[in-house]
């Protein structure tokens, strides 16, 4: 039986880290594609020509890579895996006795130096024009979603809304980000039930269905092609957000490589009757989503469907062939009659109602029907799929 001698170690050692690393390693395959030169110039003004040397941002990138690639969220487990694995070394381009950098550099260069430079933007879109070069995107078809993400934020931690609290007290990053964003529209619609003092950006969510918790939305607009996504971007949990981004991200395509879809893929949540609008009338683009149509009842009363539009007469006529109006007087001052949510009122006369025998199954809990007409319903009925 053989047996493992542990005498001295040697003095010196040939060892070569290339040839470690198997030919179909899927950092191999990622090397052959990746080109970071365009990197230090986008960061060259945020450098010091003085002091100590900096650590190469290319390098914190690299590691960044292998931490998406993986599974690996934490940046202390990731700084320990490149420590040790001799892949992330040669991905790294580190050799053995090379010093890995500390865990706390990523943090500050992720919300300094490449934030302010929009470093990970510019490397998401080269690698966009890559994928374009390659014929990889046909530009005809995206598709949008969104993803998830649990913040790091607790519920013992925050308040509910309405309650008062002092900022001032509270001087973390997140937090000053989140006073700087509250004349946002998109954050200032409605309130969360609660607010976290830790990372009060993140919005608290009961979405996946189980506890409520703190957490972003991922949003995605990817070419239906081959899986390429085009674009990315980071809302809080809150569907006003997510679809919103859409158009953020639509533009950001045309804009940057001069591409716009013929035809939008998406779930119910994008098929609002805004939404819908802008894509058919402002971009041209046959949206492929369910209409987000809540006027359908379950209770076996008359729906919205169950009432006749008369573009002529501009009015709803009821089953019983009564009309809904929006105005029933003249003003001296001509009204629009525009709600706060982009739609007209159209209501039907309380005498009416009273006489009707179809209430019950018409309005059974109020004086008279009603029924709100977006003004974008031309494009809400268009024939989606």
């Amino acid at each position: 039986m053989g047996r493992q001698n542990s005498g001295q170690d040697r003095l010196f050692y040939s060892f070569n880290l290339e040839a470690h690393v198997p030919q179909d390693h899927l950092l191999r395959s990622i090397e052959r594609h990746l080109d970071l030169s365009s990197l230090r110039r986008s960061l060259e003004s945020h450098y010091s020509q003085t002091g100590r040397p900096s650590v190469d941002p290319e390098l914190m990138i690299r590691m960044l890579i292998i931490g998406y690639s993986y599974g690996i969220r934490s940046e202390r487990r990731l700084c320990d895996e490149v420590h040790l694995n001799l892949a992330y070394r040669w991905f790294c381009r580190l050799g053995l006795e090379d010093a890995v950098p500390n865990h706390s550099t990523f943090s500050k260069n992720r919300h300094g130096r490449f934030r302010a430079s929009g470093a990970f933007r510019l490397l998401f879109d080269d690698i966009v024009r890559q994928c374009m070069s390659a014929g990889l995107v046909k530009g005809s078809g995206f598709a949008v979603d969104a993803s998830i993400i649990a913040a790091d934020a607790n519920k013992q931690n925050s308040i509910a809304a309405g309650e008062a609290v002092d900022w001032a007290g509270v001087s973390t990053r997140a937090v000053r980000e989140y006073l700087e964003a509250l004349d946002d529209e998109a954050l200032a619609e409605t309130m969360p039930k609660r607010i976290s003092l830790s990372d009060p950006q993140s919005r608290w969510t009961g979405a996946l269905g189980g506890p409520a918790f703190f957490a972003y939305s991922t949003n995605y607009l990817i070419d239906v092609e081959n899986g390429v996504i085009m674009d990315v971007e980071a809302t809080p949990a809150h569907r006003t957000a997510e679809v919103d981004s859409t158009r953020t991200m639509v533009d950001r395509v045309e804009e940057r490589f001069k591409i716009t879809p013929e035809r939008l893929i998406g779930d119910t949540a994008y098929g609002t009757a805004p939404m819908l609008a802008w894509m058919v009338e402002d971009k041209g683009i046959e949206p492929h989503i369910p209409v987000w149509d809540k006027s359908e009842r379950k209770d076996d009363s008359f729906s919205r469907s169950d009432f006749v539009w008369n573009e002529e007469a501009n009015e709803y006529s009821c089953p019983e062939g009564h009309p809904l109006l929006s105005e029933r007087r003249s003003f001296t001052k001509a009204r629009t009659h525009v709600t706060k949510e982009d739609t007209v009122i159209y209501r039907a006369s309380q005498k009416h109602c009273a006489d009707c025998p179809m209430k019950q199954r018409c309005c059974p809990n109020t004086a008279a029907r009603k029924i709100a007409r977006s003004r974008r319903y031309p494009a809400l009925s268009s024939g989606l799929v």
